[in-house]
């Protein structure tokens, strides 16, 4: 396939490429807790994955992706969700690491931070030349920040810009989008990055509840077969939304 990691290309390349589709997909994530069978990353990963193809099927480029700057404080599992100190266990660290204040910033800064980051980043986007952006939010709570920095950027930026999480545009089609490292996450990796999964890190007995996992249980649901076609159906939307996008800056 061409090249479309943006930080990959040549100055020529960039050049030629955006001539011909001036579309810019933004992946964010963050580094979360998700099963023992993920990995940490699988936000960003998944996003990055399915942006790299969107770009392959309908031309643009992928700019790296966001891994810092998000709200620790507020939706982050390790600090959110892990009330029995299970997670921090298994990734043998102090519960108290995670303890309200840790970040030594309260949530509503982090908030604003990330908020500004994304702000940052979107006109850098629009100075290197394109007309569209993607802002694909592979960690769902980052959705309202990024929605937030396009609000404010649509005062004075150039560019259309449009954030998703992914799933919520296949809702309709798939009654299984979006779970937390459950069926729908961990087909989705499988699909897009199999060298970060490995099922054999859960308990084989379904009776054994998997810590940190939110939605369908992965064992025995989850496939790369139902990723793939989820792919499918994402990357056909994705594109399709990117192009109209396009076609109204004209």
């Amino acid at each position: 396939m061409r090249k479309v990691r943006y930080e990959e290309m040549l100055p020529h390349e960039i050049v030629d490429e955006r001539a011909k589709t001036p579309i810019a997909y933004l992946p964010i994530g963050t580094l979360e807790w998700h099963g023992e069978h993920l990995a940490v990353g699988n936000d960003a990963l998944k996003a990055h994955a399915l942006a790299v193809r969107a770009a392959e099927r309908g031309g643009g480029l992928v700019f790296p992706p966001l891994y810092y700057g998000d709200n620790r404080e507020g939706g982050l599992l390790e600090f959110d969700f892990d009330t029995d100190g299970k997670v921090a266990e298994k990734m043998a660290l102090p519960k108290e690491n995670f303890k309200l204040g840790y970040m030594r910033k309260p949530a509503y800064l982090q908030h604003s931070f990330c908020i500004e980051l994304l702000l940052h980043i979107l006109y850098e986007i629009e100075s290197l030349g394109f007309k569209v952006i993607v802002v694909l939010a592979g960690h769902y709570p980052l959705l309202l920040h990024a929605r937030e920095a396009v609000k404010e950027y649509s005062k004075t930026g150039k560019a259309k810009v449009w954030a998703i999480s992914g799933y919520d545009i296949v809702k309709d089609a798939i009654s299984d989008a979006g779970d937390h490292a459950a069926k729908w996450e961990t087909s989705l990796l499988m699909a897009l990055r199999p060298d970060c999964v490995d099922m054999s890190r859960l308990p084989k007995d379904k009776n054994i509840p998997l810590i940190g996992v939110v939605g369908t249980d992965p064992r025995g649901t989850a496939s790369k077969e139902f990723g793939e076609s989820a792919v499918k159906i994402l990357v056909d939307r994705i594109v399709a939304q990117a192009h109209k996008l396009l076609e109204q800056k004209k």
